[in-house]
């Protein structure tokens, strides 16, 4: 083989692990892509809500974990991750729900942050966990109260038209 037979060897071979990497982001793109289709769908999000709903206030925010915690959790992965693993079968026959958590982690910044979230509910105890406490304090109306911070000011700088709206 000559000289210049080698270099074109190591060009094509640069070429096909670019190619297949583009293959590979390209595949994690669309499963990204669907997956956010299938959380978005109304569907799911009666599922979900559905489920918080039935367990919600087991959870409470102390250090301490529940025993009943733990059937919570895996009553939630067989149901919400086995959902989002149909739904993306049926759009990619190949997927592979296991390998794609792993490929995740790897890719952390190329998903929305809400979406990697939920996705790590699947893995992560302790974001399932926050993920009750969040919904509880909503259904309680102990949300994010932002109230305290917030000054009205006018756009208004004339002082005939604040007199104006002073006086009927």
């Amino acid at each position: 083989m000559s000289q210049g037979g080698m270099e074109d060897a190591e060009v094509l071979g640069e070429g096909f692990a670019l190619s297949i990497s583009s293959a590979s982001e390209a595949e994690f793109d669309a499963v990204v892509g669907s997956i956010e289709a299938i959380v978005m769908d109304a569907e799911f999000q009666v599922l979900q809500r559905n489920f918080m709903d039935k367990y919600y206030k087991e959870f409470e925010d102390t250090e301490e974990n529940k025993l009943t915690y733990t059937p919570i959790f895996n009553e939630y992965l067989s149901l919400v991750e086995k959902y989002i693993e149909e739904q993306l079968l049926t759009r990619i026959p190949r997927f592979n729900m296991a390998a794609f958590i792993a490929t995740l982690k790897h890719h952390k910044d190329e998903v929305a942050d809400d979406l990697f979230d939920m996705l790590l509910t699947f893995t992560d105890f302790l974001a399932f966990k926050q993920m009750f406490l969040d919904y509880r304090a909503e259904k309680e109306g102990r949300g994010l109260d932002l109230s305290s911070g917030l000054v009205v000011t006018s756009l208004c700088k004339s002082p005939s038209v604040a007199a104006s709206q002073n006086n009927p």
